[in-house]
C-alpha cells in the first residue's frame, strides 16, 4: 500500500512545502493539494516547489475539474512540471464542488467529466486532442510525455464512468463498507468495458488523527462528514433516499442545513454539526497507531492501493510522524 498526504493550499505556502518535504522523509510517496482558487491558493505554482524540494514525490490535485480551467491549460501546467521534474504528476480530477460551487457554476455532468479526461491526459501525454467547436490540438514540445487521471464519485454512473476511463479511482471516505461497494462497482465498469481491473490504482482519501484523546480528534475531523454530504445531497436528489447508494453513505445527511463554503475543509466548520460521532468514526481513522493500522489493513484486503491522509487538524507534525515511525512501517 503506498501512502499520500493531502494538504490546503493556505498561506504561507513554504507550510506547505515543508510538510510535502517532511512527508516524503516520512515514507509518503504522493503529495496532493486541494484546487478550488478562490478559497486557496494556486496548486499549481505551490506543486512547482514541492516538486523541487523533494525527490521521488507523485504529485497532483485532490481534486481539480473540467470547468474553471480550459482543458488545455490544465494538461499543459501537467506536461510542464513533467518535464521539469521526471513525469511525477498525477491528475485527480472530478465533477466540480467548492471550486465549481463559490464561482456559481453548477457541478459538470459525467459526460463533460469523461470529455474533459480524454483530452487532458491526451494532451499531457503529448497525443492530439479535440477540444471546442470539435478543433483538433497537440501540443508539440511534449516529448515522452506520461499523465496519469484518477477520478473521484461516489454514484454509480460516476463509478461506472471511472472504470471504463480512469487509471486511478479516489474515495473521499474510509468506510469499509462504502470502499467495499464502490471498488466492485469500479473493477466490474472496467471488465465490461473491457479493461483490466487490476490496473486502476484504488485510492481512500480520509483524514487521520493519531492520539488517545479520540473526543477531541473527532471535533477536528467532523469537518470531513460535512464535506462527504455535499456530494452525498446531490446523490440522494439524483437518486432518493431509496437508491442504489448505500445507506451507509445516505442516512447520516438527514440532519443537514445546507452549507458554508467559507469553512470549506476545516476543523470546527459549523456546517458540519450534524455529522454524529459515528460517522466521523466510519469515515476517518481516530484513536492510537494501533487503530489505523486495523483499519488500513481492512481497506488493503478490500483492494485499495493508497491510503491518502487528509492532514487537516491540530496536531499534524505528531500524525505524520506516527505514520512515518509506526503506521506506515506495519502496514507494509
Amino acid at each position: 500500500m503506498d501512502f499520500g498526504v493531502v494538504l490546503q493550499c493556505d498561506p504561507p505556502a513554504r507550510e506547505v512545502v515543508r510538510l510535502m518535504t517532511e512527508a516524503e522523509q516520512r515514507g509518503f510517496g504522493y503529495g496532493w493539494v486541494f484546487d478550488s482558487t478562490v478559497l486557496w491558493q494556486e496548486p499549481y505554482v505551490i506543486l512547482s516547489q514541492v516538486l523541487a524540494a523533494t525527490e521521488r514525490m507523485v504529485v497532483g490535485p485532490m481534486v481539480t475539474n473540467p470547468g474553471t480551467r480550459d482543458w488545455s491549460v490544465t494538461a499543459s501546467v501537467f506536461a510542464t512540471l513533467n518535464d521539469m521534474y521526471g513525469n511525477r504528476t498525477v491528475c485527480g480530477i472530478g465533477r466540480g464542488d467548492s471550486a465549481h460551487r463559490v464561482v456559481g457554476m453548477k457541478p459538470a455532468t459525467l459526460a463533460r467529466l469523461r470529455e474533459a479526461m480524454r483530452a487532458i491526459r491526451d494532451l499531457a501525454c503529448g497525443r492530439e486532442a479535440v477540444l471546442h467547436d470539435d478543433t483538433r490540438v497537440r501540443i508539440p514540445w511534449v516529448r515522452d510525455g506520461k499523465l496519469e487521471v484518477w477520478m473521484a464519485g461516489y454514484g454509480p454512473k460516476a463509478l461506472k464512468l471511472c472504470g471504463e476511463e480512469a487509471d486511478g479511482f479516489i474515495l473521499q471516505t474510509a468506510d469499509p463498507a462504502i470502499a467495499r461497494w464502490t471498488i466492485t462497482a469500479v473493477r466490474q465498469a472496467a471488465e465490461q468495458a473491457g479493461r483490466d481491473p487490476d490496473s486502476i490504482t484504488m485510492c481512500v482519501a480520509a483524514p487521520a488523527y493519531v492520539g488517545d484523546d479520540v473526543e477531541h480528534q473527532r471535533d477536528q475531523l467532523r469537518w470531513f462528514g460535512g464535506m462527504v454530504g455535499n456530494h452525498v445531497a446531490d446523490l440522494v436528489a439524483r437518486y432518493g433516499e431509496s437508491g442504489p447508494v448505500p445507506r451507509e453513505l445516505t442516512d447520516y445527511i438527514k440532519g443537514r442545513q445546507g452549507y458554508d463554503y467559507s469553512h470549506h475543509g476545516r476543523a470546527g466548520n459549523p456546517s458540519a454539526d450534524f455529522v454524529p460521532d459515528d460517522i466521523v468514526d466510519r469515515f476517518c481513522l481516530v484513536g492510537p497507531a494501533s487503530a489505523h493500522v486495523e483499519r488500513l489493513a481492512e481497506l488493503r484486503e478490500l483492494g485499495v492501493g493508497q491510503f491518502a491522509l487528509y492532514l487537516m487538524h491540530d496536531d499534524k507534525d505528531k500524525t505524520l510522524a506516527s505514520y512515518g515511525e509506526e503506521i506506515i512501517p506495519r502496514v507494509r
